[in-house]
């Protein structure tokens, strides 16, 4: 990549995305543009403006991308009920799609013939950055230094930051044992005491929730509007889509709702240990599935749910910009133009509940579903023949010898 003239870098401020963007400096004599997303994190910014400046970077990008984020991301993606392995809800995977998308605008803005990033060659993040790299500008260049320098330990990185004179402190407050990733929608947690899979995580670890133990005593209840499959307002309150999400996290972490601890399967081939935080989503997933019970036809809530681990795989694995993910996206979008109405929930400690659902596109008849009489509204002698048709070809290889008993 010797003709790389100048590069986007996808820059913290922290320690090592600092390095990067020296090593970035020295290695190819280019210049860098910094670009920093808040998309909820719960971490100042704009320091990372300060440190740039300090390195001699010209072009520097600090982008508010919450409710972009929420808007476009997250919601789409709970509108399939997304999960990852039956648990994970995808928090760390989703953020990446906005982030290279990003990175490919501003590259596009500054004529920048090369993308930077700070993510390892072990993870998942790397396929995620540069997946969407690549489907959004094909020609781009991509430089991840985790796969090309030999800084591959923190006292290394901060030998070389201290030789280099970047403003990074050694000596000062704790840091956490833990690498951690933080958006709106949750906060991972891996590496420490959580590289043993046997060993409990540690209770001061967790940010946004108190343990279901020590949650109130009194259960808090929410109503949820939802229209078009999104939520819209919080108790009768319209609120913006990054809003909705982050009431949700302080609610629900305030209740010890959404704290997980798995062992999940990285796209690269090893399995990994990480406990995770998502209070609002963990909240959100619940209620969408009780607001589509009542306004989804059957066969397209079956369909959906056949179709959803596709779907989650194609966003952990970071396909979010494939062809394949946009025609899934535009039929789980077609499901939700009925997914309208009211979800009440119970919270308490660390359970939600569903205790009420309406909706004025509701499928839910009273009338057919009752216990009493009907009035005529169901024939029940109809299910005679229904019963005997479904069992016809059980019967006949039955007939033919071929019973299972």
């Amino acid at each position: 990549m010797a003709d790389v003239k100048k590069v986007v870098l996808a820059y913290s401020g922290g320690l090592d995305t600092s390095v990067i963007l020296k090593w970035l400096q020295d290695t190819y004599n280019c210049e860098v543009v910094t670009f920093t997303a808040d998309l909820g994190q719960g971490e100042e910014v704009e320091p990372a403006r300060a440190k740039a400046q300090a390195m001699g970077v010209k072009e520097i990008y600090i982008d508010d991308l919450r409710e972009e984020f929420v808007r476009d991301y997250v919601f789409p993606m709970f509108r399939a009920n997304t999960v990852y392995e039956g648990e994970y809800l995808l928090g760390t995977s989703i953020a990446r799609p906005l982030i290279a998308k990003r990175l490919i605008e501003i590259a596009n803005e500054t004529g920048a013939d090369a993308i930077s990033h700070g993510a390892t060659g072990k993870g998942n993040d790397q396929v995620r950055f540069e997946l969407g790299a690549y489907a959004l500008k094909p020609g781009v260049k991509v430089i991840a230094p985790w796969r090309e320098w030999d800084l591959l330990s923190r006292e290394k990185l901060m030998d070389y930051a201290e030789k280099h004179g970047i403003p990074i402190e050694r000596h000062g407050k704790k840091k956490s044992p833990y690498s951690m990733d933080a958006n709106l929608l949750h906060i991972s947690y891996e590496g420490g005491v959580l590289e043993d899979t046997w060993t409990e995580h540690e209770e001061d670890m967790w940010r946004w929730s108190v343990s279901p133990e020590n949650a109130p005593d009194q259960a808090t209840y929410l109503e949820l509007t939802y229209r078009n499959g999104d939520i819209v307002a919080i108790d009768g309150v319209e609120k913006s889509p990054a809003t909705v999400l982050a009431d949700l996290n302080r609610i629900g972490g305030a209740n010890g709702i959404g704290r997980l601890d798995i062992v999940e399967n990285r796209y690269v081939g090893m399995k990994s240990r990480g406990c995770y935080e998502t209070p609002g989503g963990t909240i959100m997933l619940r209620a969408h599935r009780a607001i589509e019970s009542i306004t989804l036809d059957r066969e397209v809530a079956h369909l959906k749910d056949e179709l959803m681990p596709k779907y989650a795989s194609l966003i952990y694995t970071g396909y979010w910009w494939s062809p394949e993910r946009v025609m899934l996206q535009q039929m789980i979008d077609a499901s939700q133009v009925n997914v309208n109405g009211i979800v009440r929930l119970k919270l308490y400690k660390g359970n939600v509940t569903v205790v009420g659902r309406k909706s004025d596109d509701s499928l839910f008849d009273a009338n057919i579903a009752t216990f009493e009489e009907d009035g005529g509204a169901y024939n029940q002698e109809d299910a005679a023949g229904f019963i005997k048709l479904n069992a016809l070809r059980m019967r006949i290889a039955a007939n033919k010898g071929r019973s299972l008993l």
